[in-house]
């Protein structure tokens, strides 16, 4: 009998929303291929409903929640753990810290977790005083609760040992070859700047506006990416694009074929993100030959090597490495060839889901071992 894998905090299968809900679409069916029952609990409001992004063997099960920034995760997390200390699987995989608080019930249930613990997310500046506590008291019960913990970096992985004196498997995200499409929306090929990322403060949005500012009188900007929620980051955008005609904002993009081709085809990508592990638009855009200029932290570092220009998080830093970068077509050149090969190296989904695999079946292995012996 085959075994049976849950896949428990993300906003389910198929959804576009983020680096979980990409990491699912990719590893969900690999899991199949590879003789696996695969379960995905989700949020019904998140899932695309379109069959050619769906494969019909991964089970989705929908749970009720309260969808809100700050209640979401917990009582999605609460509803889907329920769930699946009832159908009991053989293993389930965790996304997420907050879910810390449900592990007990699956020890209970005799159910091995692995867990994905993301970021530090009690570090994230978009979180207020009351969800940064939920974040740090989630994560404390992951470390004590959790079979076992994956770190998508192993520099994350030092600063989890450090927190919690526990290990980990290290599991990065990959990404998708190029795809030779043209620059979308007549834009100039490798004469626009492009940023990818959920429009929070510590993904340096702030510091990228003011390099808007800047240099948006020379080049094209594409903003691509929403808070989830409005707020005042998103009103400065929208005051920005109705300003000044060379910048346009997408919002969020579920449209793999249009986002990977901006990359594709942009003349220097900001990457700010300041927190977390190893992110997945990193990883794409690296994939799609991206110039890319990354804010200046061990996570990026770890992740690009010598494949990018690394930057203050400052305005005027950010718009000189962008007037250069766009102004060299060599070291474009230069940079995008060297991304292409370190995510070819590094990131890609097939390693990425293989390693999953691998993970969830050692927790196979002993539990037969553990039932043998009693």
């Amino acid at each position: 009998m085959s075994p049976t894998v849950a896949i428990i905090g993300t906003r389910g299968y198929p959804s576009f929303y983020g680096g979980f809900e990409t990491l699912v679409r990719h590893l969900a069916p690999y899991l199949v291929d590879h003789g696996w029952n695969v379960v995905v609990y989700g949020r019904e409001r998140s899932l695309d409903h379109n069959p050619a992004h769906n494969d019909p063997r991964v089970r989705s099960v929908v749970t009720p929640g309260v969808d809100s920034k700050s209640a979401s995760t917990l009582t999605y997390g609460f509803t889907s753990v329920l769930h699946s200390s009832a159908t009991k699987p053989d293993v389930t995989l965790v996304m997420n810290v907050a879910n810390g608080f449900w592990l007990p019930l699956l020890r209970f249930r005799g159910i091995p977790t692995l867990v994905n613990v993301d970021g530090v997310e009690w570090e994230r500046e978009k979180w207020g005083r009351l969800a940064k506590a939920i974040f740090f008291v989630g994560g404390r019960l992951t470390a004590k609760f959790a079979t076992t913990l994956i770190y998508d970096s192993r520099e994350l992985g030092v600063r989890w040992q450090e927190l919690s004196g526990r290990e980990g498997v290290f599991i990065p995200y990959g990404g998708d070859p190029r795809s030779g499409d043209d620059p979308p929306d007549d834009l100039p090929k490798r004469k626009y700047v492009l940023m990818v990322a959920r429009l929070v403060p510590e993904n340096s949005i702030g510091q990228f506006l003011e390099a808007v500012e800047l240099i948006g009188s020379r080049w094209d900007v594409v903003i691509v990416g929403s808070s989830g929620y409005g707020g005042e980051i998103e009103r400065r955008v929208a005051n920005i694009v109705e300003r000044n005609r060379n910048v346009r904002w997408y919002g969020h993009l579920s449209d793999d074929a249009k986002l990977f081709s901006l990359w594709e085809n942009a003349g220097a990508y900001f990457h700010g993100h300041s927190v977390g592990g190893t992110n997945p638009a990193l990883v794409q855009a690296m994939a799609c030959g991206a110039p890319i200029i990354a804010r200046d932290t061990v996570y990026n570092r770890e992740v690009l090597g010598e494949t990018a220009l690394f930057v203050r998080p400052d305005g005027r830093s950010i718009a000189d490495c962008i007037d250069r970068m766009i102004s060299d077509v060599d070291l474009q050149q230069s940079l995008s060839a060297s991304a292409v090969e370190r995510a070819k190296d590094l990131y890609t989904w097939d390693r990425v889901c293989r390693d999953y695999d691998d993970a969830l079946r050692s927790h196979l292995e002993a539990e037969r071992m553990a039932d043998s012996q009693e």
